[in-house]
């Protein structure tokens, strides 16, 4: 699996992670499966949230498939912006470590902007790197006019990260963010990339497109569409799988390459449409 630096934090993290978004709503043990099964192909970069089944997804899904195995994560949670006070950051870590049974996380992350002060929040990022519990922090669907208001409290090469929404019908990020963390160090993490439920058909003109390169691969269009997404050296992309089989596809795209005149053709097929007024978020 290819790796590549996560922002300026000195981890090298794999391009292809694993998200958990409504993983509550799926079989636990089938979940357990197979983010176990994508740790055995590489996929170490395991995000979750505090939010996810109001801490069910860290305590009976994640926390099981780590479990004895947690020096090979990468483990990513996040903080509610309901909590994000001071106070309320240091004990909303406290209960996620609690849950994933680990004593740090390596990236603790705002999961939006929310209505306490960021200098409240960023200063709880830093007392919790300071006691070893987190590696470092960072941010997701922060619009660029927001990462500058956190690059102005914290200082140079403190945020590590920028999740967002990223997927081959929503590029929106493209325009602004990621060229704004790519000047800052900042990686930034796709999340929802096959659209939540709505990857293009194969019989729609993309479709055709993503089906006629994966064909040239031996691929899939899933994996043709994530290696598409992390064509960017500042970009990850943590696709969520329920069921090994899926686990697995979404690895073997870590080993896909493109062409030039393949990525052109899925440029071509999924349009940058113009910059929106806000940043687009699930």
């Amino acid at each position: 699996m290819e790796t590549r630096a996560f922002g300026r934090t000195g981890a090298r993290v794999p391009v292809i992670g694993q998200g958990t978004w409504q993983m509550e709503d799926d079989d636990r043990a089938g979940a357990i499966r197979a983010l176990r099964a994508g740790l055995d192909l590489g996929l170490t970069h395991l995000d979750t949230a505090e939010l996810y089944g109001r801490g069910l997804v860290e305590e009976t899904i994640v926390a099981e498939a780590i479990a004895g195995r947690r020096d090979e994560v990468f483990l990513v949670s996040k903080v509610m912006p309901s909590n994000a006070t001071f106070s309320g950051t240091l004990a909303a870590c406290e209960r996620s470590l609690r849950r994933l049974r680990t004593d740090h996380l390596d990236c603790y992350v705002l999961h939006w902007p929310g209505s306490h002060p960021l200098e409240d929040t960023v200063r709880a990022f830093e007392r919790l790197i300071r006691d070893g519990k987190i590696r470092a922090w960072g941010v997701s669907n922060f619009a660029v006019e927001e990462l500058e208001e956190v690059l102005a409290i914290s200082g140079p090469e403190r945020i590590a990260c920028n999740q967002v929404l990223y997927h081959l019908e929503e590029r929106a990020i493209e325009h602004a963010v990621i060229p704004w963390c790519e000047r800052n160090g900042v990686a930034v993490v796709g999340y929802s990339p096959f659209g939540n439920g709505r990857f293009p058909s194969p019989r729609s003109p993309g479709g055709r497109v993503l089906m006629d390169i994966a064909q040239d691969h031996d691929a899939s269009p899933y994996q043709v569409a994530l290696r598409f997404l992390v064509r960017s050296p500042s970009v990850f992309t943590i696709p969520k799988a329920s069921r090994e089989a899926h686990a697995r596809d979404n690895a073997e795209a870590g080993k896909l390459h493109l062409t030039p005149g393949e990525l052109r053709r899925i440029d071509e097929a999924f349009p940058l449409s113009a910059e929106p007024a806000s940043l687009p978020v699930i």
